[in-house]
């Protein structure tokens, strides 16, 4: 049976994909910031429960060790813990942007070394990031958000050839709009209306973005195509999730800059 350790599992995505990997009979590592919250995922059998905050590298060092002396060995890391910090540069603090790459980039680094070992010795295992549509293209205030993705998808083309030497793969998952908490607790909105430039901007990005979210798929949508990049055995590296991304992605790549930045303007009513 084999075993994935999950980041970010106390909702959406993360407890979605939690959920159908135990159905599918594998054993499940679902991490979070606050375990003692969790009701749903630890009355299911071969689920452990483990507190794992990105940001704290003794708990990252931690819930690998508990999840790999309860089932033995791990077999996929799904690198999801994230959010979102949307919003006009010049309002955020440098703790607001630190926090993000902390978050997005850098705890992914360090939830990926701290299981490399394992696999390195296992002469296996799969890593599969989390980016989306945002990793590939931007939207406007995104400034923090689409860095963080951007970075994500070069570190794990990049980290694919080393992990290679001993029989590894990373993969990466791109979700459009998807039906979580990401317009609410994951997502971090900063303004200052003192700077009454920027306001025509953000007004317009909050009334396309309410909208866009509105038509999102549901997160097992996502979970769907992470069961799909673990198993199907294959050395392809990216996966899109949901009819938007796969849509966005394609118009992305054939487009050149000028038409593809008069896309995006025109879908915010810029």
């Amino acid at each position: 049976m084999k075993t994935i350790l999950i980041t970010g599992a106390s909702s959406g995505i993360g407890k979605e994909t939690a959920k159908l990997f135990q159905a599918k009979g594998w054993n499940i590592v679902a991490t979070m910031r606050n375990p003692e919250t969790e009701t749903e995922l630890g009355e299911l059998e071969n689920i452990l429960v483990a507190k794992l905050d990105v940001l704290d590298p003794s708990s990252i060092d931690h819930a690998v060790k508990e999840g790999i002396a309860r089932f033995g060995q791990i077999d996929v890391l799904l690198n999801n813990a994230g959010y979102g910090a949307y919003g006009v540069l010049e309002s955020f603090s440098r703790e607001q942007i630190i926090r993000q790459f902390d978050t997005n980039v850098i705890g992914l680094l360090d939830v990926t070394k701290a299981v490399l070992p394992h696999f390195r010795a296992n002469k296996s295992g799969i890593i599969i990031n989390i980016s989306s549509i945002g990793g590939k293209m931007s939207f406007p205030l995104g400034t923090l958000y689409h860095g963080t993705k951007f970075a994500v998808e070069g570190i794990s083309e990049s980290l694919g050839y080393e992990v290679e030497e001993f029989g590894g793969q990373v993969k990466i998952v791109e979700p459009g709009a998807i039906a979580t908490d990401f317009t609410g607790r994951s997502l971090d909105f900063s303004n200052d209306e003192s700077m009454t430039e920027y306001q025509p901007i953000v007004g317009k990005l909050l009334a396309a973005t309410q909208a866009m979210f509105g038509q999102a798929s549901p997160a097992s949508v996502v979970a769907d195509v992470i069961y799909e990049a673990a198993t199907d055995g294959t050395d392809r590296l990216r996966y899109a999730a949901g009819e938007d991304a796969k849509a966005i992605i394609a118009q992305r790549q054939q487009a050149d800059d000028a038409t593809f930045t008069s896309v995006i303007k025109s879908l915010f009513g810029l």
